[in-house]
C-alpha cells in the first residue's frame, strides 16, 4: 500500500514538473504573441493607410473585423457543444433572447468599442506609428482613474508614480512632435496631426471608461466568455453598419463594400479580428509583469520599424519621453505589496490591488472579451499528463 502511494506521489511530481516546463515555454510564447500583435496591428494599419492609390473605407474594415470575430466565437461555441447545432441554438437563444436584459447591458460598451475602433484608424492615419503607440498608453491612466472613481479600487504608491511618469512621458513626446511632419510613403498634406491627436485621446478615454464600465456591470456574471463576445459582436456589427452608412454611405453605395481592399488590408482586418481572440487565449499564461513588458517591448519594436518603414526620426526628446512611458508601463504592472494592516481597511485595499487591471475577471483585450483565470478556455488549452493546463 505504501509502495503504491509512493509510486503515485512520484507520478504526480513528474506531471507537475512537466506542467511547469510547459507553462514556462507558454509564457515566452505568450510574450512573443503579445509583442507581435501589439506592434504589427499599428504598423500594418499605418502602412495601408499611407499607401498611394485607392484608400479603403475604415468603417467597412471595422464592420468586417466584427463579423469575423462574431463568426469565430459562434464556431467555438458550436465546438464546445460537440457540433450539436440544436444545443448551440437553444443555448444562444437562452443567453441572448430570454435573458435580454443581460444582453442589453452590453450595448453601451459595444457602442464605445465600435467608436474606439474607428478612432484608431483615424489616429493612425494621421500620426506616426511610434507616436501613436506611445500616446495610446494613456489608456492605462484613464483605466486606472475610472477604476478608482467607479469601482473604488486602490492604487499603490508605485502605481501612482508610474501614472505621473506616463503622463509626463506622453507630454514630452507630444511637445517634441508639435509642428513636425513624418516623412511618409505618401503625400503628408492629407494628414492632420491635431485630428490624429484628438482621436487617440478620445480613444484612450473611451477605452478606460468602457473597460471599467464593462467590469462593473458584469462583475460576478457566470456567462461564457464566448457568449459575451457574441453579444458584443452583434451590437458591434449593427453599430458599425450604422456608422458606415452615416459616414461613408454614398461612397460605399457607389464603389462597393470592398473598395480599395488589397491582400494587405485583409491582413489588417484578420489581425484586428483574431489578434484579440488570440491574445485572450495566450494571456492565460502571461502574468501582469509579462504583459507590461510585452507592451513596453512593442513600443520599441514600433519605433524601430517606423524608422525603416516610414522614415521616422528619433531624437533625444522622443527617446526620453518614450523611455519614461516604457518605464511607467512596467512599473504599473508590478504587483502591489501586501497590506501591512491586514484588517478590514488594509485587507480591502490589498484585495483591490490583487484584482488590478490585468486580472479583471472579464475584460476587453484587443477588441475581444477575455477570461483570465476562470477556466473559460480550458477546453481549447493543451493537456499534460491527463490534466488540463492552467487548472
Amino acid at each position: 500500500m505504501a509502495g503504491g502511494n509512493f509510486t503515485k506521489a512520484g507520478e504526480e511530481r513528474g506531471v507537475s514538473r512537466a506542467q511547469s516546463e510547459v507553462n514556462k515555454k507558454l509564457k515566452y510564447i505568450s510574450l512573443a504573441v503579445l509583442v507581435v500583435q501589439n506592434a504589427s496591428l499599428i504598423l500594418s494599419i499605418r502602412f495601408v493607410r499611407t499607401l498611394p492609390g485607392d484608400r479603403f473605407y475604415a468603417t467597412s474594415a471595422v464592420v468586417m473585423a466584427e463579423v469575423l470575430k462574431l463568426l469565430t466565437c459562434l464556431l467555438i461555441i458550436l465546438l464546445q457543444k460537440r457540433l450539436n447545432v440544436k444545443d448551440t441554438v437553444l443555448s444562444l437563444y437562452d443567453s441572448i433572447v430570454v435573458q435580454y436584459k443581460d444582453t442589453l447591458k452590453l450595448a453601451v460598451p459595444s457602442l464605445i468599442y465600435t467608436l474606439q475602433n474607428n478612432l484608431q484608424y483615424i489616429a493612425i492615419s494621421n500620426l506616426p506609428a511610434a507616436t501613436f503607440q506611445v500616446t495610446y498608453q494613456l489608456k492605462i491612466l484613464t483605466t486606472a482613474l475610472f477604476s478608482v472613481l467607479m469601482l473604488r479600487k486602490s492604487l499603490s504608491r508605485v502605481q501612482w508614480v508610474s501614472l505621473l511618469l506616463l503622463f509626463a512621458g506622453v507630454a514630452i513626446v507630444q511637445v517634441q512632435q508639435e509642428g513636425k511632419k513624418e516623412t511618409s510613403v505618401s503625400d503628408s498634406s492629407s494628414q492632420n496631426y491635431m485630428v490624429g491627436l484628438v482621436a487617440v485621446v478620445i480613444s484612450c478615454l473611451s477605452s478606460g471608461f468602457a473597460g471599467v464600465y464593462f467590469e462593473k456591470i458584469l462583475k460576478g456574471s457566470a456567462a461564457s466568455v464566448w457568449v459575451r463576445n457574441v453579444q458584443l459582436g452583434m451590437f458591434g456589427t449593427a453599430l458599425g453598419l450604422l456608422g458606415m452608412w452615416w459616414n461613408d454611405g454614398p461612397g460605399i453605395a457607389q464603389n462597393g463594400f470592398f473598395f480599395g481592399y488589397t491582400s494587405m488590408v485583409w491582413c489588417v482586418i484578420f489581425n484586428q479580428a483574431f489578434g484579440g481572440l488570440l491574445v485572450a487565449v495566450v494571456v492565460k499564461y502571461a502574468d501582469n509583469i509579462l504583459k507590461g513588458f510585452a507592451t513596453s517591448f512593442s513600443i520599441i519594436v514600433s519605433t524601430v520599424a517606423s524608422v525603416y518603414l516610414f522614415g521616422f526620426h528619433v531624437d533625444l526628446m522622443f527617446t526620453v519621453g518614450a523611455g519614461m512611458v516604457i518605464g511607467a508601463v512596467y512599473m504599473y504592472s508590478l504587483p502591489k505589496p501586501p497590506s501591512i494592516l491586514g484588517g478590514a481597511g488594509g485587507g480591502a485595499s490589498g484585495a483591490a490591488g490583487s484584482e488590478d487591471e490585468g486580472k479583471m475577471g472579464q475584460s476587453r483585450n484587443g477588441g475581444s472579451l477575455t477570461s483570465e483565470g476562470n477556466g473559460e478556455m480550458d477546453s481549447f488549452l493543451p493537456k499534460v499528463g491527463g490534466k488540463q493546463k492552467g487548472s
